[in-house]
């Protein structure tokens, strides 16, 4: 009997689900002092907040440019224009900061001159506080998505640019030098041997950019905005509904796992080539 209680690949998901349950066991049973609670919340009245958002109540996102709208988006509950706000702003961010990464670490691994000279000022811009450029961006772009995403492409950007940048760097030289001695043009090498090096790089390296793009997006709605999950979240901390805030926090997490979820899905489909851990010690 006590075999089958024992973590192994079988129950793995029932022990996922077991830890969650115990987490939000000791959450509600350590929160029943009002005065605990005022500072941790209620697990309960937590997901009630988020039932509500979803479910209770409507709300409207107006959509365009500038001082114009275009059109006028109706939702079923009140969180649906602010969250479609939040994920508009990551997702933006996260395609433009991955394009830029990959496109700048492909240049500069394959440019060693270029590289060299850029080296100094690429460093200075990672180790900057890239969050002080949060009040920079809202002079240029104003207080609508392009601010908020300005702000998350710079946190995607670094992440996704050094995992290419050594990834390139990593190509085998025997490899490489096989495949020019084969007559592989510049084209073909980038295609068929440094693409495919820098590949398990950049996927290890987009786990990470999806939390940085809601980073991103989150301190850029705190810093000012008037739409988005972040500005709710900024409103309940305002007047101590840490009920709210914890909502806020849960929906972003949920979001932020199923996007992590669709990269892995993508690196899954992408990656066939390569060994699993479980085959790898079967070998």
């Amino acid at each position: 009997m006590w075999k089958w209680l024992k973590p192994n690949q079988n129950n793995l998901r029932a022990w996922q689900a077991l830890v969650l349950v115990v987490f939000f066991a000791v959450w509600h049973f350590a929160t029943r002092d009002p005065q605990t609670a005022f500072f941790f919340g209620e697990p309960l009245k937590v997901m009630a907040r988020v039932w509500q958002w979803f479910t209770v109540g409507s709300g409207t996102l107006e959509v365009g440019f500038g001082d114009s709208t275009w059109f006028t988006l109706h939702f079923p509950g009140e969180i649906y224009p602010h969250l479609l706000v939040t994920l508009t702003e990551t997702m933006l961010a996260f395609v433009i900061g991955i394009s830029l990464g990959l496109g700048a670490g492909l240049w500069l691994a394959l440019s060693p001159l270029t590289s060299a000279i850029l080296d100094p000022y690429i460093k200075a811009a990672n180790s900057m506080p890239r969050v002080i450029l949060a009040p920079i961006f809202a002079m240029w772009f104003g207080l609508g998505i392009w601010s908020k995403v300005a702000l998350a492409v710079t946190l995607v950007f670094f992440i996704v640019f050094f995992n290419v940048y050594q990834g390139v760097r990593e190509v085998s030289p025997v490899v490489l030098s096989n495949a020019k001695m084969l007559g592989a043009s510049r084209r073909q090498l980038l295609r068929a041997v440094y693409l495919p090096s820098a590949t398990s790089w950049v996927f290890s390296s987009l786990h990470t950019a999806v939390g940085l793009a809601f980073v991103g997006a989150i301190v850029g709605e705190y810093l000012g905005s008037a739409r988005g999950v972040g500005y709710l979240i900024l409103q309940a901390e305002g007047t101590f509904d840490i009920n709210t805030v914890f909502a806020g926090i849960l929906v972003l997490t949920a979001f932020a796992l199923a996007l992590d979820a669709a990269v892995g899905l993508v690196e899954k489909r992408l990656m066939k080539w390569q060994p699993r851990s479980g085959e790898t010690e079967k070998l």
